[in-house]
């Protein structure tokens, strides 16, 4: 008799200690509920806001009830988003695995024993950024998405732009400022910003996702509000041109060679794209294709390649574009772990162009399995 096939034993990692918490736990659930069964073993991994990992029991449960409790003592203009995330990441059954276990030292002991692969689910900082792809590699763990220096170059805003630059990508225009000058010479400073970048334009945080710190500026006197407010969340801020214009995501999926999603258009009612615009239930529309004229189209299909080969991606990415004017294409950023519910941009964009989410899910565990 034939032996049945050994089950994947897959890591789902999601929480982490950034702003973008309650999105990854989301995600995560999603992910977990959608997984086949009878290919993998789920074995769900949790990052408290204080660096704790959880493993056992159920530590998405454990993290969301934390992080209710959290936001309803801190309030705050998202707080009622966040809920909204919490309540989304608990609604689904992901079931549990293995006794509990909790530290503070990072990779729990005998992690990487029981692992074949990890999916990483995590957002922003401290796991987006390349630090926990550095920790899995030095434990020797496959993982999903990009390594460790494409995971830094997306997450830092400046590096990007930088890279982009150098690789001849169409970007707006954008000015870098560092803290300590600021609080050196702040005049000479806003000057130069509104010679060489204008308004109305953006100011952020070179190193935060989810909107977070990110202020758009209308008038002069209005800048160094919004300088301060970036600053507080890093030493360096990029001040860009703000664009009037269309917003179109693609998705790249793979290693060496990658394959690109049709396009898809953002719209939504506000200003601009800030967390609650981006998370709230029914604040924004996907509309898969975008209504783009077939060579635009082809165009940011084109130009997300080269984004993604340029930042040495590997595994996925979500590139956005600014459309300006009739077809003036501009890329905008790389995402190296995009949104991942069932309804967010990346599953739905794949779903459009042949990819089920289900079967998404375990192209990204055989390409870390391939990428090792």
């Amino acid at each position: 008799m034939a032996k049945t096939p050994r089950k994947l034993r897959v890591g789902v990692v999601f929480g982490g200690r950034s702003g973008e918490h309650e999105v990854s736990l989301a995600g995560a659930a999603s992910v977990m509920a959608a997984m086949d069964r009878s290919r993998f073993e789920i074995v769900p991994i949790g990052i408290a806001k204080d660096g704790r990992w959880l493993m056992g029991g159920d530590p998405l449960r454990a993290l969301a009830q934390e992080a209710a409790r959290q936001a309803l003592t801190e309030g705050g203009a998202d707080a009622s988003t966040k809920h909204e995330l919490l309540e989304r990441a608990t609604a689904q059954d992901t079931g549990s695995a293995l006794a509990r276990m909790e530290t503070t030292e990072g990779l729990p002991p005998g992690l990487r024993e029981r692992l074949d692969v990890v999916l990483v689910l995590l957002h922003g900082p401290q796991g987006e950024d390349g630090t926990i792809q550095g920790l899995l590699q030095l434990a020797g763990v496959p993982y999903t998405g990009a390594g460790v220096l494409a995971s830094a170059v997306g997450m830092d805003k400046v590096a990007m732009k930088d890279l982009f630059r150098a690789h001849d990508l169409p970007i707006v225009e954008y000015a870098t400022v560092r803290r300590h000058d600021w609080e050196r010479e702040p005049g000479p400073i806003a000057r130069a910003l509104a010679t060489e970048i204008g308004f109305p334009c953006f100011v952020k945080p070179a190193n935060l996702g989810s909107s977070v710190g990110i202020s758009k500026v209308k008038a002069p006197d209005d800048l160094p509000a919004a300088i301060d407010l970036a600053a507080r969340h890093d030493r360096r801020i990029i001040v860009e041109r703000g664009i009037q214009g269309r917003e179109v995501e693609v998705a790249v999926l793979g290693n060496d060679e990658p394959l690109v999603s049709v396009p898809g258009e953002v719209s939504f009612p506000g200003e601009w794209y800030d967390y609650d615009t981006k998370y709230g239930a029914g604040q924004t529309t996907l509309k898969i294709p975008a209504p783009l004229p077939p060579d635009v189209t082809e165009e940011v299909r084109a130009l997300a390649l080269r984004a993604f080969q340029a930042t040495d991606c590997a595994g996925m990415a979500r590139v956005d574009f600014f459309i300006e004017g009739e077809r003036r294409v501009l890329v905008n950023e790389i995402n190296t772990i995009p949104g991942f519910t069932s309804t967010s941009a990346y599953p739905r964009l794949w779903e459009a162009s042949g990819i089920p989410y289900p079967e998404l899910i375990a192209r990204l565990v055989a390409l870390a399995l391939e990428r090792r």
